[in-house]
């Protein structure tokens, strides 16, 4: 079992400085000028009338706009594949994936001791596959005009659970804002977006007020924030990016000034401290399926790296997705995380 742990103390920051500061050929899979890219065609698989069948996918909402267009491109030379991709959030995706219902689940943040012991029950093997890094948003309306910056503290003191009843209106988050209703938008718990974001602002895993406006479905929340000048909320970059008419992006001050995530920012490592690797779980069983096989390697490719940039996030280098797909294909199972769940500062040599 693949499980052993490599955190390294330098955190996040060795994983962006990996991402950008690669040799030769692993520097041109990041710096990839991001609006250019949008426009670029979909790469696609090599044509092959052979493959069939099916392959179910659900889990993180963060993950799920990558894996639907990597299941679009895919399928587009591969008619004969249904690739089935769902939402139920990362919590919720793990429940379906260790009771063997799915064959591939998406997850912002690594497995967790419960779902571990869950997919042991149900004999479920699997292999942890990082796929890109993600940055969270956190937004408020367009229609706001006095938000455009909070310090990590400030974000505490919104969203940490002695807050509930208590920091309701945005005067009491700094002396300077006016006096309105403070409304916070956020996933539920059963989002790995919901579990990093506390464990990085607030300091714990799961820990958060509970007075706020909740939903599993990121499209949702894009559409409450947008309808309100005094609402603010927080989600993976890619559903910002796609609302950029309608969200304005509050830069986060974690000590070093006010930084926006954009995908310079998240690849550098100067959006701190929420910028996070995401991850597929592909079972053991499933893979031994050929459309299953083929759309994991599919995914793997590198050269199919403009389809992560076009969705919004930022692919991991040449030599972290080789390595996840030889994992891959030599059928190594676990996880590299200990069963910790959300984690800040993730190395690049713990993918």
């Amino acid at each position: 079992m693949w499980q052993q742990s490599k955190l390294a103390s330098v955190g996040v920051v060795s994983l962006m400085l990996g991402l950008v500061g690669c040799t030769n050929n692993q520097t041109s899979d990041t710096t990839i000028d991001f609006p250019q890219a949008l426009n670029v065609a979909e790469r696609t698989s090599t044509h092959s009338n052979q493959l069939s069948g099916q392959v179910v996918v659900d889990g993180s909402s963060t993950v799920f706009p990558i894996s639907q267009a990597m299941a679009a491109a895919f399928t587009k030379n591969n008619p004969d594949v249904k690739v089935n991709v769902a939402v139920s959030g990362t919590g919720g995706g793990f429940k379906k994936f260790c009771a063997g219902q799915t064959d591939i689940t998406g997850a912002s943040r690594p497995i967790n001791s419960q779902e571990m012991e869950l997919c042991q029950q149900n004999k479920i093997e699997y292999t942890e596959l990082p796929i890109a890094f993600d940055g969270l948003a956190v937004v408020v309306s367009s229609q706001n005009n006095f938000v455009s910056c909070l310090k990590t503290g400030e974000l505490r003191q919104m969203w940490e659970p002695a807050a509930q009843g208590k920091i309701t209106n945005w005067n009491q988050v700094r002396g300077g804002f006016p006096d309105r209703p403070l409304q916070l938008y956020g996933p539920d718990a059963a989002s790995g977006t919901f579990d990093y974001f506390t464990l990085a602002t607030v300091g714990q895993e799961g820990k958060s007020r509970t007075d706020y406006k909740l939903s599993a479905n990121d499209d949702a929340l894009v559409q409450g924030i947008a309808a309100n000048s005094n609402a603010l909320g927080y989600f993976g970059y890619a559903y910002y990016l796609k609302n950029q008419d309608k969200l304005k992006l509050v830069g986060i001050d974690s000590g070093y000034g006010c930084v926006q995530p954009s995908p310079k920012t998240i690849a550098d490592g100067s959006y701190q401290p929420l910028s996070r690797p995401v991850f597929i779980y592909v079972k053991k069983a499933a893979a031994a399926r050929s459309e299953v096989n083929a759309f994991t390697n599919f995914y793997l490719n590198p050269d199919n790296a403009n389809i992560i940039l076009q969705v919004g996030d930022v692919p991991l280098p040449n030599i972290t997705l080789r390595a996840a797909a030889s994992r891959f294909n030599r059928g190594m199972t676990g996880t590299n995380f200990g069963g910790r769940g959300a984690i800040i500062g993730v190395a690049q040599e713990s993918l």
